[in-house]
């Protein structure tokens, strides 16, 4: 028996994903964002199941030049533009969108004389307090972009710093400061990430940027209603051992789970050195066999324990899914203090991937 530590990428679950994007902004056409090698699920293998959508957006020119490669004729955004000046004449050549959101920028495509001009996207702070200009400050910056001869089309981007909370009233604030700042001229615009393609139609603007939803993950944090999206990854291991302990045996490194009464203990052919959080604590759930078990003990480089009460059939070689169909990554996410973004992305190349 082959250790088995396998992420299962369902490219059926990112094409009806994109149809559930479709179905909440009707009026808008969506950019697929496939930063951070398709937020871990493979840049190429997305690509190719997203091919449907309007655009792609990634964050550097690593990650856009394989999609020409692959043959992808879609308008590409790069979501933090160039990173210096000897950038452009690239983005000119692969005809990519730069995002501009800084003064550096500007003053860059004022002194470029590229083959082609730069279709750009005006980055807005709307609130997010992270990039981009100040409401205020765009009526110069699109001026000076207007008249640059190494522009082309120009649009308008921010980004929601609170739309995964549907009760909080930040979103209808930078919705607000968004629609002062494009007063300074014409053009496109996009607003929506995932959470507010979903839940704010008000944000839906021409375009939509949707990604963690693309990946089956909800974005919310609101413990609202989840949206009828499919995981695109399955992670799976096995059961490599079966143990029966007895009451007070402490399992694993500094012993932090005790056992309450005599039970059973599995051991799981996936640990830290996966990329599974090592800081996931007693309880979080996986599947045995397709059956809701929790972590016991304290996860290992190699290795994790589960708590096999319930489960008196179990044996080695039993599938053991850590996060996907039937058990939601945003799900495990809550148990570990973090977000499905960094499960997915975290994976190591001891993961062996395949699709289906």
């Amino acid at each position: 028996m082959s250790r088995v530590a396998r992420a299962t990428i369902h490219t059926d679950a990112l094409v009806h994903n994109l149809g559930v994007v479709r179905e909440r902004a009707p009026g808008a056409r969506a950019i697929a964002v496939l930063k951070a090698d398709a937020y871990g699920h493979g840049l190429r293998r997305a690509a190719a199941a997203l091919a449907g959508a309007d655009a792609f957006a990634v964050s550097c020119l690593a990650e856009a030049l394989p999609l020409r490669e692959a043959g992808h004729d879609h308008r590409i955004v790069l979501l933090e533009g160039f990173f210096d000046a000897d950038e452009i004449e690239d983005f000119a050549h692969q005809r990519l969108d730069a995002v501009i959101h800084a003064p550096w920028q500007v003053e860059c495509l004022e002194r470029a004389a590229p083959s082609r001009p730069l279709d750009v996207w005006i980055k807005v702070d709307s609130g997010m307090h992270r990039l981009g200009f100040r409401p205020e400050e765009t009526a110069a910056v699109y001026r000076r972009l207007r008249d640059c001869p190494a522009v082309g089309e120009i649009r308008w981007l921010t980004h929601l710093a609170c739309a995964d909370d549907r009760r909080d009233d930040t979103t209808p604030r930078q919705l607000e400061a968004f629609a002062r700042a494009r007063e300074a001229g014409r053009g496109e615009a996009s607003i929506a990430n995932s959470a507010a393609t979903l839940a704010w139609p008000s944000a839906h603007a021409d375009w939509v940027r949707p990604g963690i939803c693309l990946y089956g993950a909800s974005p919310f944090i609101d413990g609202g209603e989840r949206p009828p999206l499919v995981p695109a990854m399955t992670l799976e291991a096995r059961l490599i051992a079966v143990h029966r302990h007895h009451r007070g045996d402490r399992v694993g490194y500094g012993g932090t789970f005790t056992c309450p009464e005599d039970m059973p203990v599995g051991v799981v052919s996936i640990g830290y050195g996966d990329g599974y959080p090592r800081h996931a604590p007693n309880g979080t759930p996986v599947l045995v066999d397709g059956r809701r078990a929790a972590l016991a003990g304290r996860v290992s480089m190699d290795m994790l324990c589960v708590d096999l009460r319930g489960h008196p059939g179990a044996a080695v070689g039993a599938p053991v899914t850590l996060w996907g169909r039937g058990l939601p990554a945003e799900e495990v996410a809550g148990h570990c203090g973090t977000i499905a973004y960094e499960l997915f992305c975290r994976l190591t190349p001891r993961v062996t991937f395949r699709e289906e």
